[in-house]
């Protein structure tokens, strides 16, 4: 019996872990849950779960799940203090790190501190604190599993292989909904053109992120981390169809690929069960069904958030957590209708612009680069403090 945490399980990640969960209730326990504010659906989960600790935003939500739920109640908590109490829950043996953007951070950096396994669907942990993660992962003795369907391609196709054989690492995108589309057309996309991808059901956030092709960037970031490959040895095709997750290139010029539904319910069990495989609820692939896959070379025109990424990996240091703060806060002012979808790139690159990179040796000074980020991206859009 594997007993587990889950940070975010109200986002699309957490909901497809206990639906994975749900299939296999002789394998698994949730014995601690952490959602923002979503309190009918956390209610929900609570009743069908019966986990001994939940975290919500603040203690207003607190006080409000509270008198929602009857009978034998969770310990209930709050904030940062809720979610760190939740990655290091005494019985849990993994934690799913699924919450999105940098608050993701600290909880998961707790959960390894506190010598959990990590299945890590929260890529903005690695991209703003890279060497510090992989530094504890190794001091702790943990497992780092990887849950982005891309990343847990990788990992499969380095199975049974030697990493001085990998000449480099080809990350698939889908392209989301503007691949096809010029770039004076996706200058003037809307927030439910962007909201529509074509392949995967996701949160708003990495919905828009996708859209920019800045999860992708933060992907190569990620994965450079994970796999301990330059970033200049990590490549980006676009595959519309996303049936090729992604793809290892070896030096004898062999490529291993992983194939699959697009369906994150498939890596999520592989990360709570590796290396087993179980059930979980995806689609079998028919190959025979398929017209064709395609492959492409991003745009740098229509998704220069892309090169913005590589830029700040190449950089290095502090760049890459002010990078995505600043990602973070465009996507917000996007997806609120207070800049165009053409303004995101913009005010990620004019905030870059302003930072001079510097050597981030905890995670304090991590969260300050982030508070730089944040700042500097909402002066440059010219928003109130």
């Amino acid at each position: 019996m594997k007993k587990i945490a889950i940070l975010g399980s109200t986002g699309s990640i957490g909901v497809s872990t206990l639906d994975v969960v749900d299939k296999h209730p002789e394998m698994f326990q949730v014995v601690a849950l952490t959602a923002g504010t979503n309190l009918e659906l956390l209610k929900t989960q609570i009743e069908k779960f019966s986990p001994v600790l939940v975290s919500v935003l603040t203690a207003e939500h607190a006080a409000q799940l509270d008198r929602m739920l009857s009978g034998k109640k969770p310990q209930i908590m709050h904030g940062v203090e809720g979610l760190i109490a939740a990655a290091t829950a005494p019985d849990a043996t993994m934690v799913v790190a699924a919450i999105v953007g940098a608050a993701g951070l600290v909880p998961t950096a707790a959960a390894i501190s506190a010598g959990k396994d990590v299945a890590l669907a929260n890529k903005e942990t690695l991209v703003t604190a890279g060497h510090l993660i992989m530094d504890l992962v190794q001091e702790k003795g943990v497992n780092l599993y990887p849950v982005d369907s891309e990343h847990c391609a990788v990992f499969q196709s380095l199975v049974g292989h030697r990493k001085e054989d990998v000449s480099r690492l080809i990350l698939t995108a889908s392209g989301g909904p503007f691949w096809s589309w010029s770039s004076e057309k996706v200058a003037g996309a809307t927030i439910n053109d962007a909201l529509n991808h074509p392949n995967w059901s996701m949160g708003k956030k990495i919905s828009i992120d996708s859209a920019t092709m800045m999860n992708k960037g933060l992907e190569v970031i990620e994965a450079r981390w994970l796999f301990d490959i330059p970033v200049d040895r990590i490549a980006v095709h676009i595959h519309p169809q996303s049936i090729i997750h992604s793809m290892v290139e070896y030096l004898d010029g062999s490529v291993m690929a992983q194939l699959g539904m697009p369906d994150m319910k498939g890596p999520i069990a592989y990360a709570l069960t590796y290396p087993a495989r179980i059930p979980a609820g995806v689609k079998p692939l028919d190959l025979t069904s398929l017209s064709g896959l395609t492959f492409h070379r991003p745009d740098p025109l229509r998704f220069p958030a892309l090169d913005l990424a590589y830029q700040a990996a190449r950089s290095g240091e502090s760049m890459p957590a002010v990078m995505n703060a600043a990602n973070e806060i465009a996507v917000e002012a996007f997806l609120s209708g207070r800049i165009g979808f053409a303004a995101i790139p913009v005010a990620i690159e004019k905030t870059m612009e302003l930072h001079e990179p510097h050597a981030l040796r905890t995670f304090e000074e991590v969260l300050e680069a982030d508070r730089f980020g944040r700042r500097t991206a909402r002066k440059v859009l010219k928003f109130e403090e």
